[in-house]
């Protein structure tokens, strides 16, 4: 079952601000969610962020909220680790 992919707010300036390689590998990454939102690595979060999940891409993380109802995949974040959490 395929999920809709939605980059909501920032996250899509973000994506369009990221170096060219790392950009490819965060597409690749997206297609990835859509099959499936929870893959081997994927981390729940806590704290402000409780509710939604990330999955690394090598420095960077994409942040996420899975919708199991509308069977979506929104992201509200893509940025360095040394951010993405700030």
């Amino acid at each position: 079952m395929s999920y809709q992919l939605a980059l909501k707010g920032t996250a899509q300036k973000e994506f369009q601000q990221l170096p060219a390689r790392i950009r490819e590998q965060v597409a690749r990454q997206l297609e990835a969610l859509q099959l499936e939102p929870r893959p081997p690595g994927c981390l729940p979060l806590s704290g402000e962020l409780r509710g939604q999940h990330r999955v690394r891409v090598g420095d960077y993380r994409i942040v996420y909220i899975i919708d199991e109802a509308a069977q979506r995949v929104g992201v509200t974040r893509i940025r360095h680790r040394s951010q993405v959490y700030k």
